[in-house]
């Protein structure tokens, strides 16, 4: 009895967490070594900060301010005159929805289609089910200009150039969000499906009641991530449209800076209203993406 109170106690010092010291009482070499390190992390968050905020500052700014020396980091006279021009230069709007409404429908689709599959892989008894998960990872491993000529050439025979199908159907499903979905539908415990089946739940209530809802974390992450790639596309919006009314917004920016040499505040105006989308979905699921990604990583 004796032995199993001092072991108890043992662990419960072990698992106590440890009080940090005061900086009064740490040596100079220390206190040297974490100003090191705050000062890199300071460089380092003002490196890929400052071109964020310059692209912001400069969208505000008017051509005298931009074009000064030294250039001018806050602008003196604030004016959205930039963000009007470039919406009246190109169909800026026309070219916003469409980004948008694209990058949502990949998104929704990829979801779907990686939910069934990841599904089908771990709860159903698929035939050569390996065979068939190896053939969804080698898509991984197909570049993507590998095949970007032959679904162009596909589509376009199709009549689906200069369309909505057409700048979607390529990616409404993805090897890669189903191979995360499995690695994070494994972690379910295999009583839960018993359980389930016990209480008469089928395939459908089961992944919509059960599966789905235990995943959150990882479903966030892949939408965010399918949604990033998806609206930063610039190479196959570029070939499988031919109207500016049916680019997207990469495309629009491309068309403003060469329309636009002469006033840079136009091209960081697009930029910024491009940025907003991307930026919002950083910050605000920035946890989701981390839980997600490593949602399979420990078992």
């Amino acid at each position: 009895m004796s032995s199993i109170a001092v072991d108890t106690g043992k662990d419960t010092k072990d698992e106590a967490p440890r009080r940090r010291r005061p900086l009064a009482g740490r040596s100079p070499r220390e206190l040297l070594g974490r100003a090191v390190v705050y000062l890199v992390l300071a460089v380092a968050v003002l490196t890929v900060v400052f071109p964020v905020y310059y692209a912001v500052a400069g969208a505000f700014m008017g051509p005298t301010e931009l074009s000064s020396y030294p250039p001018a980091l806050v602008p003196h006279e604030i004016t959205g005159r930039n963000f009007a021009s470039a919406v009246d230069a190109i169909p800026l709007v026309r070219q916003y929805v469409n980004s948008a409404l694209t990058a949502t429908i990949i998104t929704l689709a990829q979801l779907v289609t990686s939910i069934l599959a990841a599904y089908a892989f771990v709860f159903l008894p698929v035939k050569a089910r390996a065979v068939v998960f190896g053939v969804f990872l080698a898509t991984l491993m197909v570049p993507w200009e590998a095949i970007i000529i032959p679904n162009y050439l596909t589509l376009s025979d199709w009549g689906f150039g200069n369309t909505y199908f057409g700048l979607v159907l390529p990616f409404l499903a993805s090897g890669f969000g189903t191979f995360m979905l499995r690695q994070s539908f494994r972690q379910l415990p295999g009583e839960l499906r018993d359980a389930a089946r016990i209480d008469g739940a089928g395939h459908w209530r089961f992944l919509w009641r059960v599966v789905v809802p235990l995943n959150k974390p990882a479903l966030a992450a892949l939408s965010i991530y399918v949604f990033l790639s998806a609206w930063n596309q610039y190479f196959w919006p570029l070939i499988i449209t031919r109207t500016a009314e049916m680019r997207t917004l990469q495309i629009g920016l491309t068309s403003l800076r060469d329309s636009e040499m002469a006033d840079p505040g136009l091209i960081l105006a697009g930029a910024v209203l491009s940025l907003l989308p991307t930026l919002a979905l950083v910050v605000f699921g920035q946890r989701f993406i981390v839980r997600g990604l490593t949602a399979g990583a420990v078992r």
